[in-house]
This record gives structure tokens, C-alpha cells and sequence, in this order.
């Protein structure tokens, strides 16, 4: 009989990665960060870096490009610093001219990064993988990216939306499990459940079949995902939406109302909205089944959702819009970024030759890695600003009169005008907002394709969503008007939509459909 032999194979793959250097990464956190987020990761670097320090409110701001004081200046009162750069200041005219060969020798190490701090390299190389980025894009949706194609620009948006995602329901629900004892088998269930939720925070798939497909004890699994269930928002992990309605329910202590049991016993009613048979069922009026419908609908059907876009956030503006004495003025959110400079009592040291080797090239490191994020401070800063001016410059008759005025405007344009790329408009307005005299808003809601309407206008697709809303909001709650009739009064406007492009934006005003609306 042969007997096949078993072994370890060693196969080698070639793959391709851009690896980014440290202060490329820093950089582009401190361009997509809002102002509170950007404070923080400033003090944590002010912790580690010692030659940063807070510009004080009687100090001068210092950029990165500041000009180097005298000695004097720097020093002040001499008892400030340390004697040893004291007495440097008393050395005679040989010590002098020994000085100043020592410091012919820095020319090419920290004297240079002293005087002036150049990251042209640096931010090409940022410039470089924008190109590449937009090689792929280009050939991805090449042909397809044009004002007047909603799901051409839909792709578009989820693209540079993915560049800043935020915390997902995943993360979210894995750190509550480090806070928590569980055995490590409950933990590996644990972590294999949350992978399996679907978008809406549900997990669908029997506990059986995972247990077959992980090799996960079943034991461990039930136990996992009772645990899971606990978890924040109430309703993740359950099986179905009925499931999620009732873990909801029984948090806020409803079991002996209406509401409960109607989706407990008369689920299927509910979903089709079958008021006179739950009349019926349960013996009460149309107006009370009314209302135990309309306290269902203040529970969470998808508590896995709200972490792709938070609605209900308190937020600081990081720029503001008013209009002064006839002209639109911007001023950015500045309060909560702290100033910085290079402590230059550090710069002085090294210039009077007192640090050894090792001690020189650890400060000239710091400074150079100082000097970097006040220059991306300021890059980000001057970006937010142009993008900020030319959304006033196109969006000025919203700025008037309201959303009712918002026109269309994509992140290329934008880019195209204040020459960048859309990677980079992307991050710098993702997760920031813009106070108005209308409110504050999203940088994103300013980004949005078009439709042709009246008299040959453009109009934006939050202006569609808003006449929508209008239309809905005036019809016969009797006889609630269907998606073909909305695209009817629409067309009459001069707007023309398909009955899924209506269904979908209904959808995201969170308007229920035609039968769902009708009230008996």
C-alpha cells in the first residue's frame, strides 16, 4: 500500500504595500480630524516630544517657518538656563572661533533643520499617492462619474467616504468585550459572533451552523452570544427585527403595553399595518392601535446602522460663515488647537556644542519632528479655508435663503479649483462641520449631485429630498400618495426622477411606505 507523504510547503508571494512613514500618517490624521480630536492628539504629542511647548497668550505664535532670534532674545534673564550655556555666552574670542567651526560641522545635521525646515519632500510624497489614488479611480468609474448620474456619484461619495470611515459596529462591540471576564472560549465566540452580524446588527445564521463552520463549541456560542446580546445599542445580536423590537421593549419595562403585544403576538399585522384587524384582535380602538404603532416606531429596527452615519452627536463647528458688512467672512474654529513652538532653549544647546553625539541627533529628530506638525497644523488649517471659500462661492444662494437653494457640487470640482486632489477635500471636510446662518451642517452636505429642474436650474438631490418631504408632509393621511405619484409631482416641477430613486430618498427621510402611512 503507498503511503502518501505529508509536509510543510514554503511558498513565497509577492506583494506590494504602501507603507507610510510615521509623520505622513500624522499628517494625514491632522487633515481629516475634527478641531476637538485634533487637540487631543496635539497634547499627546506635546507629552512626548520635548522640545514642543504651548505658545502662552503673552508669547508670539511661531510657524514653521519662523526666523531664528538673536541669543539675546532667546534668553532673556540668564538665570533661565542652564550655567553651562551661561558661560557659553562669556567665552573668549578663541572659544568663539572653535564655536563657529563646531558649528560649520551641524551645517549638514541640526544646523540646517534649524533655519529653515523644508517638507516639500514630505508633502510630495502625500501628493504622489493622491496621483495614484486617482489612477484607480479613474479607472474604475471611468466614464461613469458625471453631474447628472446620481449612482455614478453615489460610488463616487462611497469611495472617499471609506478614506475616513469611522468606528465600526465591530470595534465598537469588541472593545466592550475587553472590559468584561468571560473564559477563553467564550471570547472566541464572542468574536466570531460579532464578524457575523449583518449591517442592521442582526445575526441570522443558527448557532448550530456556526458551530459547524468554526468549530466552536455550542456551549460556548449560546453563552457568547447571551453576552453579546448585552452589549451596547439594546437589540444587537438579535435573531430578527421582531426579536430586536421586544429586547428593546423589555429595556424600558413596556411588557404590559399595547405595543408589546402587538409585536409579540400580532407581528405580521404590524408589518403590513393591518389597523382594523389589530382593532379587533385585541379589542381596542383604531386610535389606540394608533398609537401603540407610533410608540413601536420610537425603537431602533437597526441598531447595527448607526454607525456608519451618527445622527444625534453633539458637534463644534470648525469653521464659521456670517456675513459682515455686506461680504461673507470665515473664521476658523481655532479655540480648541493649541499653538505651539519649539522650545528654544534646546536650539541653544545645541548651537553652543555642549550635547554629546547621541543628545544631538535625539534633539535635531524632535525638532524636525515638531516643526512637522506645526506645518501640518497650518497645511490643514489653510485647507479647511479654501475648501470653506468656494463652497460660499458656489452655495452663496443657500447661504441667502436656505437649503431650498442648494445646488450641486461635487469634491472634484472643489478640488479642481483650489488645486488639490478629491482625496484630499475628502479627508479635510470628513467628520467636520460648518456653522451657517441657517445652522450648522455637515462639510459632506454641501456635496451633492444634481438634477436638471426648472427653467434648465440644477438642483441638488437635498433639494429633491426636501420637496419630497414637503409633499409627503402635506397629503391625505386617508389616501397617502404612492412613489409613481410623487414622481408625477414631481415632473410637473421640471424634476425628473425614476420611482426607485423617490423610493430610496423616502427611504432615507425615514418616511414609511404608502401603506404604512395610511391612517384609518
Amino acid at each position: 500500500m503507498a503511503i502518501q507523504s505529508q509536509g510543510l510547503r514554503q511558498v513565497q508571494k509577492q506583494t506590494q504595500n504602501l507603507v507610510l512613514a510615521p509623520q505622513l500618517r500624522q499628517s494625514l490624521k491632522i487633515l481629516q480630524v475634527p478641531a476637538l480630536e485634533l487637540r487631543s492628539a496635539i497634547l499627546e504629542e506635546l507629552q512626548t516630544n520635548p522640545l514642543l511647548e504651548e505658545v502662552g497668550s503673552n508669547d508670539e505664535s511661531l510657524d514653521a517657518n519662523e526666523t531664528e532670534p538673536s541669543p539675546e532674545e532667546e534668553h532673556g534673564d540668564s538665570e533661565d538656563f542652564p550655567e553651562d550655556v551661561q558661560s557659553a555666552e562669556k567665552e573668549t574670542s578663541e572659544d568663539k572661533e572653535k564655536q563657529d567651526e563646531l558649528e560649520t560641522d551641524l551645517d549638514d545635521g541640526v544646523g540646517e533643520d534649524i533655519q529653515d525646515m523644508d517638507f516639500s519632500d514630505e508633502f510630495a510624497i502625500l501628493k504622489e499617492m493622491e496621483e495614484d489614488l486617482r489612477e484607480h479611480y479613474e479607472r474604475e468609474y471611468e466614464g461613469e462619474a458625471k453631474l447628472g448620474n446620481s449612482d455614478a456619484e453615489e460610488k463616487r461619495k462611497f469611495f472617499f467616504d471609506s478614506l475616513v470611515a469611522e468606528t465600526s459596529l465591530q470595534e465598537h462591540l469588541l472593545d466592550q468585550l475587553k472590559l468584561i471576564e468571560v473564559t477563553e472560549g467564550q471570547r472566541q465566540a464572542c468574536e466570531y459572533l460579532i464578524g457575523s452580524l449583518d449591517e442592521n446588527g442582526f445575526l441570522s445564521t443558527d448557532l448550530s451552523d456556526i458551530g459547524l463552520l468554526s468549530g466552536i463549541a455550542l456551549d460556548d456560542l449560546q453563552n457568547g452570544l447571551k453576552t453579546l446580546q448585552s452589549f451596547e445599542p439594546i437589540g444587537i445580536a438579535s435573531i430578527n427585527l421582531q426579536d430586536c423590537l421586544l429586547k428593546q421593549m423589555d429595556a424600558r419595562g413596556w411588557e404590559e403595553t399595547h405595543a408589546y403585544q402587538i409585536v409579540k403576538d400580532h407581528f405580521q399585522l404590524l408589518v403590513r399595518r393591518r389597523v382594523p384587524e389589530l382593532s379587533r384582535k385585541l379589542s381596542q380602538s383604531t386610535e389606540v392601535i394608533h398609537e401603540a404603532i407610533e410608540r413601536v416606531a420610537e425603537l431602533d429596527p437597526a441598531p447595527g446602522r448607526r454607525f456608519s452615519e451618527d445622527t444625534n452627536q453633539s458637534v463644534s463647528a470648525d469653521a464659521t460663515v456670517e456675513r459682515l458688512a455686506g461680504d461673507w467672512e470665515i473664521s476658523l474654529n481655532n479655540d480648541y488647537i493649541p499653538k505651539l513652538k519649539i522650545n528654544r532653549t534646546y536650539k541653544e544647546l545645541i548651537s553652543k556644542g555642549i550635547l554629546s553625539t547621541k543628545e544631538k541627533e535625539y534633539v535635531r529628530n524632535q525638532m524636525r519632528a515638531g516643526k512637522f506638525l506645526i506645518s501640518s497644523i497650518d497645511q490643514r488649517q489653510n485647507t479647511i479655508e479654501r475648501i470653506t471659500r468656494k463652497i460660499i462661492d458656489r452655495q452663496e444662494d443657500f447661504f441667502i435663503e436656505g437649503s431650498s437653494k442648494l445646488k450641486p457640487m461635487t469634491m472634484a470640482e472643489v478640488a479642481d479649483e483650489i488645486e488639490v486632489h478629491e482625496t484630499t477635500v475628502s479627508r479635510a471636510i470628513a467628520n467636520k462641520y460648518l456653522k451657517t446662518p441657517h445652522g450648522t451642517f455637515p462639510f459632506k452636505y454641501f456635496f451633492t449631485p444634481g438634477y436638471s429642474g426648472k427653467d434648465g436650474d440644477t438642483v441638488s438631490n437635498t433639494s429633491v429630498k426636501e420637496i419630497i418631504g414637503s409633499i409627503i408632509e402635506g397629503e391625505d393621511s386617508a389616501k397617502p400618495l404612492s412613489d409613481r405619484k410623487i414622481v408625477d409631482i414631481l415632473a410637473e416641477k421640471d424634476i425628473s426622477l425614476a420611482r426607485r430613486t423617490v423610493a430610496k430618498y423616502r427611504e432615507e427621510l425615514g418616511i414609511p411606505a404608502t401603506n404604512l402611512r395610511r391612517r384609518y
